[in-house]
This record gives structure tokens, sequence and C-alpha cells, in this order.
């Protein structure tokens, strides 16, 4: 029997990924994504994001004709849309926008025939999925013959291509035949459980799931706050505290970023501000953890006697949202040291996961603690963990937010 073809539409940290993993599973791929070099880029072969072992599935499933890139929809027999949902800022709570799913939407309307399947993968607010089948049928198409299911990602950066297989996935189709159809095409290349329920359910679900992290973050990083006002070391303080047996404190940081936790709790309280109360709260201490950091570097600053008539030389360990990843969407780290730079400090910014960066210079690490007067621990990479003793950091100023070395 002939091996369906997919259509997946974004190409990014987990659009190509996906696009990898069903190449490798047999079917015949066709990724699309607007940015050109992108699509130049993974039809020769290689990847333009850091992620173990995706390189090798990329390099191998285009050089069998499995995957292939392009800018436009090609026909296929399943699409998939993996475009990013961020959110419009201004004043008030953050409110979702959806704008690259419904563009999406339209782009594969045209190519939609009966027996297809349509997955929205997209982190995306209640509701959204329905607003998908809307679109179509606006364009003139029935899709009494076409599956509309949501099915949103669960991986963790660093072990996508693992956990794309095994974790347990949920579909929520905008009928149960919708539901059941798109879950048996999520069983033939994933290990865990395939759980099937409506659209609405399944998009909550993904929202709830890093809501709740969110909030358990906003815990460890409020307990920070208080535990630097007492002058109690707060890494210490967690160990002690977990060894409790229902007791699981997480890592306090300098705040949370990435595109899912920083971004899909606004989406319940945009949607019901009045009940949303801890959500809420949540990402505003997140959020303020942030700017707790940046006011914690200017005071030490402040005491930094500089003979030379230069500006403080701050070291910025990190600009990647968690450690050992080049991803920078949200990232608390990269946003305290465009904030530095701004207030006229000289940054160095030390990032070993990516080459170049349009702000910033980036320095080795041995150099960047040779030459700064202030060293600004902002992301626990593997490479720091190793590198950063006592005696690199003889006579410096250091601010560590992450227990690097605790």
């Amino acid at each position: 029997m002939r091996r369906k073809s997919v259509c997946v539409v974004g190409l990014g940290y987990i659009g190509l990924p996906t696009s990898a993993l069903l190449a490798a599973s047999g079917f015949d791929v066709m990724g699309v994504d607007l940015n050109a070099q992108t699509v130049d880029t993974i039809n020769q072969g290689r990847v333009h994001i850091v992620e173990p072992d995706l390189d090798a599935y990329v390099r191998s499933a285009v050089s069998v004709g499995k995957l292939k890139a392009f800018t436009t929809p090609q026909k296929a027999d399943i699409y998939m849309i993996c475009v990013p949902t961020p959110f419009h800022e201004g004043e008030g709570i953050p409110t979702p926008n959806i704008d690259y799913v419904l563009a999406a939407t339209r782009s594969v309307a045209p190519l939609l025939e009966s027996g297809n399947l349509l997955i929205l993968e997209s982190t995306s607010p209640v509701g959204t999925t329905a607003q998908m089948g809307e679109v179509i049928k606006a364009s003139g198409i029935d899709i009494s013959g076409i599956s509309i299911a949501y099915c949103p990602e669960r991986v963790l950066p660093g072990k996508i291509m693992k956990e794309l297989v095994e974790n347990d996935r949920v579909v929520g189709g905008l009928t149960p035949a919708s539901g059941e159809a798109v879950g048996a095409f999520y069983r033939s290349f994933v290990r865990g459980e395939v759980l099937i329920t409506d659209a609405a359910t399944a998009e909550m679900c993904k929202l709830a799931e890093n809501s709740f992290r969110d909030v358990n973050i906003a815990f460890a990083n409020e307990l920070s706050l208080i535990c630097a006002k007492s002058g109690i070391d707060v890494w210490r303080l967690i160990g002690l505290a977990n060894r409790h047996p229902r007791v699981n404190i997480m890592q306090p940081g300098a705040g949370v970023g990435g595109h899912c936790i920083a971004v899909d709790p606004w989406f319940i309280v945009a949607s019901d501000p009045v009940n949303a109360r801890l959500i809420k709260t949540a990402r505003e201490v997140n959020d303020y953890k942030t700017d707790w950091v940046i006011e914690k570097i200017c005071s030490a600053a402040a005491t930094v006697a500089i003979p030379e008539a230069r500006p403080v030389r701050i070291a910025c360990l990190g600009l990647a949202f968690k450690p050992d990843i080049d991803d920078l969407r949200e990232s608390p780290a990269l946003h305290v040291a465009t904030a530095l730079k701004l207030k006229g400090f000289d940054v160095v910014a030390v990032e070993p996961n990516i080459e170049t960066h349009p702000l910033f210079e980036l320095w080795t690490l041995g150099n960047a603690l040779a030459s700064a007067d202030i060293v600004a621990v902002l992301v626990k990479h593997k490479e720091f963990i190793s590198a950063v003793g006592v005696d690199a950091l003889l006579g410096k100023v250091v601010v560590d937010f992450c227990g690097l070395n605790p």
C-alpha cells in the first residue's frame, strides 16, 4: 500500500523535527516555510536550528528523497500546521495572535479534498481548531470529508527527536470521526499512548500543562526573592526542602522564557481574566523576576571601582531561554543582556549554542571571564558548569541567578 504524503507548514523548532521523523518513518514529506534561506538549507540536507540528532535525521531524509522543502504548500494526503502563535502586546492583558495559523490554513485550503487530514500542532487558544474549520468552509470547501483535529506537541528542547516518539499525545477532533482518523495517523509513528478527545479539551490541555509549569516556577522564583532579602541560599534551601517525600520545588532562574511557558498562560488569562487569578499572578511573578535580575546586576555594578574612564564590563553567561539549547525566543537572559547594553554597560555575551547574534559580539568564555568586571550567570549551560570554577572568578563580582555552583 502507498505510504501517505504529508505537507508540514512551518519548519521551525517543531515543524522540522516532525518532518524529519515522519520521513524516517516512511512518509513522503514536503516541508513548507516562508523563509527561502531555511528552505535552501534543508534541501541541502542541513539544519538551521540546534537540536541533538536532528541534523542526522534531516541529512538522511533529504539524501533518500523522503524530505523536500518548499516555500509554498504542496498537495498531500495529510497537512500539519506548525507555525508560531505569539500574543498581541499592549495595554492590559496580552491577547493571543493566531494570524499565522489562519494564514497557513488559507494557504492549504485550495489543496484540500475529501479523505485528507488537517492537523494543527501549534499551541493555540481554545476555539482555534474550530476557526480553522470555518476558514476552510469560507473557502467554499466541504469539510465533511476532511478530518480536522488538534494535536499539540509536548516535547522538551534538547530531547525533541526522542520525545516526539515516546511521549503520549492528545488528539482533539472537531468530530469524533476526525479524532479517530488523526489518532490513527499518530499511532503509526508514536510509541506513546494516543488519547482521543474533542478539540476544545485538547487545546485547553496544552495550555493547562504549560500554565502548571509556569505556576510552579513562579513559586521557586518568588522564593528566591524572599531568600535573597533574608540572606538565605535559595538553592541550598530547595535542596533541603525537596528531601521531603511530597515536596518537589523547581529551580529558580532569571525568569521564564521560550515560546510556550512564557506565552501560553496568557491565552487562558485572556479568555477568562476573572477566574484565572493564580495563573495571571504567576506570569507577573516570572516576568518581574527578570526585572529584578537587571536591578541586582545594576546594583552590583555600582559597587565596582573602575580606574579608567570606561563603562563597567559585564559578562552575561547565556542568552538562550534555558540550558544547552540555541532557542532565544522570549529569553529572559537575552532581555537582561539587552537591557544592560541599553543602560550603557559594556556587555560581553557568552552563548556557546549559537554562532552569531545581531546585537552582541559573542565572546569565548575564557576571554569574557578574563576581561569582565562583573560575571552574571544567567543560564546554566553545561559548558559553564564545567569551566567556571573558583579560580576563574577570583577578583570578579559574581551574580549567579541559576545556581551554577550551589
